[in-house]
């Protein structure tokens, strides 16, 4: 008897012990700048499209420069379309009206999201905005910045803001439209931790020279276990070429 009381104390302690640990999440995330289907052949294919994430397998994309039922996508709802190919959920955000439609950002997503939240930025050039999505373990940010410097870094405080709302750990991915030298990298920099390899190039697709598309984390509401970053070799399907973190967090 009093051995089998002392095993079932260990296995109390053990399953007590197992049970206290910090659960460790694991995720594929992806950020990719689509042109709208649009290839460096000069033509549209929204299948080929998908196909670059199909490939990734990602639980959640980051998806810029997509049209919404526009007279240059043909009455066309990208995003959609994108969606339906990849069986993913679809989350979209318009910068701007354009062209008869809407002109922005999205999210495709495994899981359906929780919240959805939107915010302007900044953008002389054109209207941009963020998309935050929200899901129970984390929530996932897209960004397309303005191509002015100066508009990027009056982004800053709004992201800050956004951002700083939620207790669980949070992930900003997009086309950024800054290089790793500039200011705005820096300063991110201070709040989160860059996820993916500045030396390995995303623009222009065909014959990458820099580095515009990026994936951080937060650094307040995860402790990073462990995380790995590739580009994905995609020469035609876009102007830009994708990447991929597969992160793990506590």
């Amino acid at each position: 008897m009093k051995n089998i009381s002392a095993a079932l104390a260990i296995l109390f302690f053990v399953g007590c012990f197992w049970a206290c640990q910090p659960k460790v999440n694991e995720a594929r995330f992806m950020s990719y700048n689509v042109k709208n289907g649009f290839g460096m052949d000069d033509s549209t294919a929204y299948a080929r499209t998908a196909s670059v994430i199909l490939k990734e397998n990602p639980d959640v994309v980051a998806i810029q420069e997509l049209d919404s039922v526009t007279g240059r996508s043909h009455g066309v709802y990208v995003l959609g379309e994108l969606a339906k190919e990849t069986n993913m959920y679809d989350t979209y955000a318009p910068a701007i009206d354009y062209d008869g439609g809407k002109y922005g950002i999205g999210i495709l997503s495994k899981k359906k999201p929780v919240q959805v939240y939107r915010r302007a930025l900044p953008g002389r050039e054109e209207a941009r905005t963020m998309l935050l999505v929200e899901f129970p373990n984390y929530v996932y940010v897209c960004m397309h910045l303005s191509l002015t410097e100066e508009d990027a870094l009056a982004s800053l405080p709004i992201i800050r803001e956004e951002t700083a709302r939620f207790q669980k750990p949070v992930f900003i991915a997009g086309d950024w439209n800054v290089t790793p030298n500039m200011p705005f990298i820096k300063d991110i920099q201070q709040e989160f931790t860059l996820l993916t390899d500045t030396t390995q190039f995303t623009f222009p697709a065909d014959t990458p020279n820099c580095t515009i598309d990026y994936i951080a984390a937060r650094k307040v509401g995860a402790e990073l276990v462990e995380y790995a970053a590739h580009v994905t070799e995609a020469p035609v399907e876009s102007d830009h070429r994708p990447v991929v973190v597969d992160v793990t967090w506590k």
